[in-house]
């Protein structure tokens, strides 16, 4: 086997787990990519590039392993509330319905999508460092339960529910002081974190909470995002219990903890295999069920809030190459996408990888600089990665794009958004369409100047 061929081969393991390389159509020599028995090339010319592209099936693979694994390590209930902050729209609200999942919204934005596409209350969470009046309005009205952050919004929160109809349960975010390891930027468990509580806080919260009559629940706490390892979950959930065990002997009980998400994936075949969904949530199990035990706490309802690991692996972004430019020592293939709709690679040096749609497995002809048509830069996807000569015109996709990507993505230089399918059992469902011109436009003032 040519270093090549394997080489591409560990790229095919970042795709969705129905990605193949099929016979070309009839007349034409060679392999194309399908995704969901659709073929990508076909699927381009339909409804243009850059073009996203969600795997039902990869998506629901990841909900049952998270299922599985709860039931086979966590003796007493549990849930999983899907992040919406990866990406959230009706469609992938109403696929977590299916599943029976919750929807972690943060902001009165993400709970309009969220109640739109008919998650009752009940499913509902709210998140959010410096909620608005609006996203407090939003979450009295829509939410089952409400994540509090500070004491200054508990105070505003207890306002709006002295007299509201709708009476959903809080949970304190606490401050562990331990973060996981990552990049700096998606660390939020550190002492000097925007995100949550001190423990002191939180008991002054849950004080507040008792003599006003608000049902405080459950708590909440969360290291960071894309991390592999989960030992320092344990280290958190000591402060945590601890606090718990507190609570307990003032009469308070903790019918619910989250310990949140962030659980890894692999990005670039130097990256694999993939983080076992089975190894974190057993961790967390053990480490809740001995925590507990230890402290003589009756087990509470465990949720976890995966959101990348659930749809990363799902998500293949496609985009054409506009032009092929050679440089003193970097071979450039421009694209028609880049930091405006996957901002991560410029904001802390994301890696990805890439594959042609076609022939995958030419001959290497060296390193390759993937790069976007936008004014910066730093509108470089990916960098020095091995590819076969690619002419103006090939299709590429990019693999584990399901996340962070098009809940993040702009309209810099005027750029539109992508349109976003889904695929499934050989069927293509359009699930947002692209954006035009006039939607840029609509948000301008007539001011006829």
């Amino acid at each position: 086997m040519s270093e090549n061929v394997s080489v591409m081969q560990r790229r095919l393991e970042l795709l969705p787990v129905t990605a193949a390389y099929q016979p070309r159509a009839e007349g034409d020599e060679g392999l194309e990519l399908t995704i969901g028995g659709c073929r990508v090339r076909a699927l381009a010319e339909q409804f243009g590039t850059p073009l996203y592209c969600f795997d039902a099936a990869t998506l629901d693979a990841a909900a049952e392993q998270y299922r599985t694994a709860l039931r086979r390590w966590y003796p007493a209930e549990s849930a999983v509330t899907y992040a919406g902050k990866a990406y959230l729209s009706r469609a992938i609200v109403q696929w977590a319905q299916r599943h029976d999942f919750w929807i972690d919204c943060t902001g009165a934005g993400e709970i309009g999508i969220a109640a739109a596409a008919g998650a009752p209350p009940q499913r509902i969470l709210v998140h959010g460092v410096n909620k608005s009046e609006e996203d407090l309005d939003a979450a009295v009205a829509h939410a089952g339960v409400i994540v509090v952050d500070n004491l200054m919004e508990l105070q505003r929160l207890a306002l709006r529910l002295r007299n509201a109809e709708n009476q959903p349960t809080l949970w304190l975010r606490v401050r562990p002081g331990v973060a996981v390891e990552t990049h700096a930027y998606r660390q939020t468990g550190q002492e000097d974190s925007k995100f949550g509580m001190s423990p002191q806080e939180a008991l002054q919260a849950a004080r507040c909470c008792q003599e006003q009559n608000l049902l405080l629940r459950g708590l909440h706490f969360h290291q960071g995002s894309q991390f592999r390892d989960p030992s320092p979950i344990g280290l958190a959930l000591e402060t945590v219990l601890d606090l718990a065990a507190t609570l307990s002997a003032m009469g308070w009980r903790m019918e619910a903890l989250s310990p949140g998400g962030g659980w890894g994936v692999a990005y670039h075949e130097d990256d694999l295999p993939h983080p076992e969904i089975e190894t974190y949530v057993r961790f967390v199990s053990q480490a809740v069920v001995e925590g507990c035990r230890r402290r003589d706490l009756p087990l509470p309802k465990l949720h976890l809030e995966p959101g990348r690991s659930l749809v990363a692996r799902a998500g293949v972004a496609v985009y054409r190459v506009g032009a092929v430019k050679q440089t003193a020592s970097r071979r450039w293939l421009f694209i028609d996408g880049g930091m405006a709709d996957n901002p991560r690679p410029a904001l802390y040096g994301a890696r990805y990888s890439a594959l042609p749609v076609i022939d995958p497995e030419r001959s290497c002809t060296g390193p390759a600089w993937i790069a976007g048509p936008y004014c910066e830069s730093g509108d470089v996807l990916i960098e020095a990665l091995p590819m076969p000569a690619i002419a103006a015109g090939e299709l590429l996709v990019v693999p584990m794009s399901g996340a962070y990507h098009l809940s993040m993505q702009s309209n810099y230089n005027g750029a539109r958004r992508p349109a976003v399918i889904w695929l499934e059992r050989g069927n293509v469902t359009l699930i947002q369409r692209r954006e035009m011109l006039a939607d840029l436009l609509a948000r301008d003032a007539d001011l006829n100047w």
